[in-house]
């Protein structure tokens, strides 16, 4: 079961009161204060929803590209069986070498579903395997993953698809994951007024700071300024008598 984390307030109603909402019922509102006519707008599996898919393709004339688990189980089920049996891909992409390991990724595409799928304004469906190889270690991992898109394939062939695909993991790893995995956010119970978004601003403010400095890996330098305080007033330059050399992180 889904358990989706508090992270926005709406107004409610004919008052002057906030009620506490998810980011499926704030993804239409933060939507509506961007311009997105003509472009692809990626999600991961909890946003996969109808209204969402029709608001943007009818309403906003933009493009979704959908990753579709479990919590959408029929749509979930018909993809999986689908490429059950699927034989040669539509594009390999075996140039990937980075952060100490080889990666491979395959991806499948088909318009067959179009019209069966209870989904709304699907141009393609794809399946996308992940195969990565660590280069120290020599241990082996292997994802697989289903997504729709409201593009057709003149309007995206399978290279692209991939690319997109790449694209919105990237920005989920270099963001959500450090503050899921270092900060264990998702676990937080910091859940009542304006905690939730304050602590979330103040998160991430110190990652973009981290960040900003150029180091390597933030999850070992925030390591290092936890069990030196000196250290970040250093990081910081906070103090007359700071480090110059504290800045390089």
């Amino acid at each position: 079961m889904l358990h989706p984390k508090k992270v926005a307030s709406l107004p409610v109603k004919k008052t002057e009161a906030l009620k506490r909402t998810n980011e499926i019922k704030m993804a239409i509102p933060l939507l509506e204060t961007i311009d997105i006519q003509g472009k692809q707008v990626t999600a991961d599996a909890l946003l996969t929803q109808r209204r969402l898919a029709d608001y943007l393709v009818r309403q906003r004339k933009a493009h979704y590209h959908f990753t579709v688990k479990a919590n959408q189980p029929k749509l979930f089920e018909d993809l999986k069986l689908f490429f059950q049996g699927r034989r040669q891909p539509d594009f390999v992409d075996d140039a990937c070498c980075e952060h100490g390991r080889i990666e491979i990724r395959k991806i499948w595409t088909t318009t067959e579903l179009n019209g069966y799928l209870n989904f709304p304004h699907v141009g393609q469906a794809f399946v996308i395997e992940r195969q990565s190889t660590e280069k120290k270690s020599g241990e082996h991992s292997h994802e697989t993953a289903y997504g729709i898109t409201s593009q057709s394939p003149p309007q995206a062939d399978a290279r692209s698809l991939l690319a997109t695909n790449r694209g919105h993991w990237s920005i989920e790893n270099s963001c959500h994951y450090i503050l899921d995995w270092n900060y264990d956010e998702d676990r937080s119970r910091i859940r009542t007024g304006h905690g939730p978004e304050n602590i979330t601003r103040l998160r991430r403010f110190a990652i973009g700071i981290i960040k900003s400095k150029g180091v390597r890996s933030v999850a070992q330098t925030m390591r290092q300024l936890t069990r030196n305080v000196r250290m970040v007033f250093d990081y910081l330059r906070m103090a007359n008598s700071s480090c110059a050399h504290a800045s390089g992180g």
